[in-house]
């Protein structure tokens, strides 16, 4: 599909020159430090310099106080303390995070991931009863729980105290938890709403440091774990999160835990390569989730915590395995359901959104394949299997920023189950409201989704030209990292560009030279998953591409390149 290239507004031109002036850069660095809300001195130095004394006070988080109170108690009276957490990266590094510190100082404590596929997604009563067979009296809930509400009520019934470290938008109704974390519960007025479920872990965590006099830089030795959540998560990398990111990638490329230093290991990541967040994105956090998606997620925790390289290494090297399978499962079945599209249009049906079933496609891959078909086929997307007992269970994902979640609530009727957010959602029905929910899903996107969101779009920083990329101006460039939401990657347009030298690779990937005008400047292309254009580009008269700069490292030596992100042919 032909993407749409949408210019971010250029800020005044005044503000640019007086910020490129006082702070020592050329004008079009200073263009996009102001697209990214940076406009003084101070400004530039905090997002230039990230310093964990910006960080906020743990207490003023509504809740922390009782929180850390509890765990006091509880640890004075030698009760049981149970730490609770999802089984994705969010909810296992948070585990890794608040169990391994808090082992530290005191013994009687242990943890509990649920099994995705029997007890599913947050707080479970399975594990409620389990928490009250073996003596437990306190649970801390991490990246979870913020909708528990009856759950954490019969808990406390119980007699077991519930701690909520949950990052997700509340419901109308707060669980009857002895304290509730959560920045985003309209009363709280901690001045970061956007932390990851292992940032609440770790503000919990710097609280108890603080109330009990104990040096920061112990918790600090966290930090890697903090930045893979934080990347895994997809949350915005600005105020805390890109101090603690920032800091976490510094920890993670010099001294790595031993387990996520064996994941590093048996990701193939060579040694000299210094990880970013794209290589926690692309390569860790999959390899992280694959256990939760394909077995259970409490290997993952084992991995995170162990101590022993050993021990840590034959757990990453099974982790390595597990992922490998769970890519083939993704493989086959993105396929199958890729297939299934096509017939489809080839029967003449054109819909506006995508429901797909198939009795034997895994569960723990659903969310996978629809973000696969959302590739090819933009339109929100919902992949559905059977489980056990006869019920359907599905993962969806939004295009174009569609309201996923506003078109389930018009279909609740027929579904037993649902929640998520706007961008992506889980459900559950019965078999037989698969044709009606079908047709009632349809309808809905239909009435409500707009013309332009059914056209896949890359947001532009700005056009330069290919001699404006100079070491210096790289130099500078990389340092706007770590990227991530609302501090992307810089995005470029050259136009009028003569490709030279094209080659597919791995019958998948192309990869050519660029020039413009009569310059000698050349520069190495690679557009991954774009060996289709092969043939247009080789017929071109020029071509305008859409690209991030990025560094290459090959047989030693350092070198400038461009990742293409959209391509546009001129004849």
């Amino acid at each position: 599909m032909e993407k749409k290239w949408i210019y971010k507004p250029i800020p005044p031109l005044a503000s640019i020159e007086a910020l490129a002036r006082a702070i020592s850069v050329e004008p079009t660095l200073a263009l996009l430090l102001s697209q990214r809300g940076i406009h003084t001195f101070e400004e530039a130095k905090a997002f230039f310099r990230p310093n964990l004394s910006e960080l906020h006070d743990p207490f003023l988080m509504k809740g922390m106080k009782q929180a850390v109170g509890r765990i006091e108690t509880a640890m004075v009276k030698k009760e049981k303390i149970l730490i609770y957490g999802d089984y994705d990266v969010d909810g296992t590094t948070a585990v890794a995070l608040v169990y391994g510190f808090l082992q530290g100082y005191y013994k009687d404590l242990d943890y509990y991931i649920p099994n995705r596929h029997k007890e599913g997604y947050g707080i479970s009563k399975i594990a409620i009863d389990w928490a009250k067979e073996q003596g437990f009296s306190l649970v801390v809930a991490l990246d979870c729980g913020i909708k528990s509400v009856e759950l954490v009520q019969y808990a406390q019934d119980l007699g077991i105290d519930f701690i909520i470290c949950d990052h997700h938008l509340p419901g109308e109704v707060i669980p009857p938890a002895f304290a509730v974390l959560d920045p985003k519960q309209a009363d709280c007025t901690y001045p970061f709403k956007h932390l990851s479920g292992c940032g609440i872990g770790f503000k919990l965590v710097q609280a108890f440091c603080e109330q009990n006099q104990i040096e920061p830089k112990r918790l600090y030795e966290y930090m890697d774990l903090v930045v893979v959540s934080i990347a895994a998560d997809i949350v915005p990398m600005v105020g805390e999160n890109r101090i603690l990111a920032y800091h976490g990638l510094q920890k993670l490329n010099h001294t790595p835990r031993v387990g996520l230093k064996a994941l590093i290991q048996a990701a193939g990541m060579k040694d000299e390569l210094s990880l970013e967040i794209r290589n926690l994105v692309f390569s860790i956090g999959p390899r992280i989730n694959a256990v939760g998606r394909m077995q259970h997620a409490k290997e993952a925790v084992e991995l995170l915590i162990s101590h022993e390289k050993t021990k840590a290494d034959d757990f990453a090297k099974i982790i390595d395995q597990i992922n490998e399978q769970r890519r083939e499962v993704d493989i086959l079945s993105t396929q199958e359901a890729i297939e299934m599209i096509q017939k489809s249009q080839e029967n003449g049906t054109m819909l506006n959104a995508t429901v797909l079933f198939k009795h034997d496609w895994h569960k723990g891959v659903l969310g996978i394949i629809a973000a696969r078909c959302i590739e090819t086929y933009y339109r929100p997307t919902i992949i559905l299997t059977q489980e056990e007992d006869g019920l359907l269970v599905g993962s969806a994902r939004s295009a174009g920023g569609f309201n996923l979640y506003k078109a389930l609530e018009s279909c609740a009727d027929l579904l037993l189950r649902y929640g998520g957010h706007q961008q992506a959602a889980g459900l559950t029905m019965a078999r037989g409201n698969l044709e009606a929910f079908k047709m009632r899903f349809e309808q809905k996107v239909s009435e409500m989704i707009q013309k332009e969101q059914l056209i896949p779009s890359i947001e532009v920083d700005l056009k330069i030209r290919l001699s404006q990329i100079t070491s210096k101006f790289f130099r500078i460039l990389k340092q706007f990292a770590p990227f991530g939401p609302e501090n992307m990657r810089p995005v470029f347009v050259t136009e009028n560009l003569i490709a030279e030298y094209p080659k597919v690779l791995k019958e998948k990937h192309l990869s050519f030279q660029v020039k413009q005008d009569d310059s000698p400047l050349t520069f190495r292309v690679i557009a991954f998953g774009m060996a289709h254009f092969y043939q247009a580009l080789t017929e071109a008269k020029s071509v305008n591409i859409c690209y991030s700069v990025e560094e290459n490292l090959y047989q030693g030596k350092n070198y400038l390149q461009i990742r293409v992100k959209d391509l546009k042919f001129n004849n």
